[in-house]
């Protein structure tokens, strides 16, 4: 063996805790969960599926190193983690949106500011359509790219504004009272019942099922990018939704 691949696969070893033959293994085993976690996530524009999946194997491949099997995780949730934060730190040093886009983002985020000002509440999607005089198809175009900037944190005015909080998922609270949490699952619950079939039935196989956005658009008859554009809608609603009732009861 060449002293230098000696060398390189002693230090895999030494750093990872596992042999180069354990860590080959666990690369091969692990393919699937990161087609799983590329599947699941909304390609930004200019980029595609095969980008993000450059990104997660790198991801891969940086957990097989540092994986220490002597302290007692699972691989492949540390795995997991180690891909998902590979792919979002590509993205984030990527300038995912262009100027059009933020500026479209910054109108609908003004447009939402004046009709809770004006009426009480969030606007419905179509009502920012025709205050906005676009298309719906355009406004849920923003909302997908919004989702992805916001939740992944790939743009910190995205993140941070009130577009954004409307477009995070709202599973994601976690409330340390057991009340308050089953409140909440009921509140959801209540508001996913309430959604239009196309948005309910997207959630209902993205989360309850665990399908990939491909195989919900083969179910449903649209392509690959609508299924996230309704997903991030329904999310939308969801949070419209629910923070309604939130308003309503205080």
């Amino acid at each position: 063996m060449n002293p230098q691949n000696a060398n390189r696969s002693l230090a895999v070893t030494q750093s990872s805790g596992v042999s180069p033959a354990e860590r080959e293994a666990l690369i091969v085993e692990h393919v699937a969960l990161l087609k799983h976690i590329v599947g699941r996530m909304s390609v930004p524009g200019g980029m595609d599926r095969d980008d993000l999946y450059g990104f997660g194997m790198l991801g891969l491949l940086a957990a097989a190193d540092s994986f220490d099997p002597a302290r007692g995780h699972q691989f492949s949730t540390y795995a997991y983690v180690r891909i998902r934060g590979a792919i979002l730190d590509a993205l984030r040093q990527r300038d995912v949106l262009s100027r059009g886009m933020r500026e479209r983002m910054r109108d609908i985020e003004r447009c939402i500011h004046d009709h809770e000002q004006a009426h009480g509440m969030t606007p419905q999607p179509e009502e920012i359509a025709s205050a906005l005089e676009l298309s719906t198809e355009d406004v849920d175009e923003v909302l997908a790219c919004a989702r992805q900037a916001a939740c992944a944190s790939l743009d910190d005015e995205a993140a941070h504004s009130r577009l954004g909080s409307l477009l995070c998922d709202p599973r994601s609270e976690d409330p340390s009272d057991v009340a308050e949490h089953e409140e909440l699952k009921q509140r959801l619950f209540e508001a996913i019942s309430g959604l239009p079939e196309q948005e309910k039935s997207v959630i209902t196989l993205y989360y309850a099922e665990g399908l990939l956005l491909r195989d919900i658009g083969g179910i449903m008859g649209v392509t690959e990018s609508r299924v996230s554009q309704i997903h991030s809608r329904a999310i939308f609603l969801l949070n419209r939704t629910l923070r309604g009732k939130e308003s309503d009861e205080s």
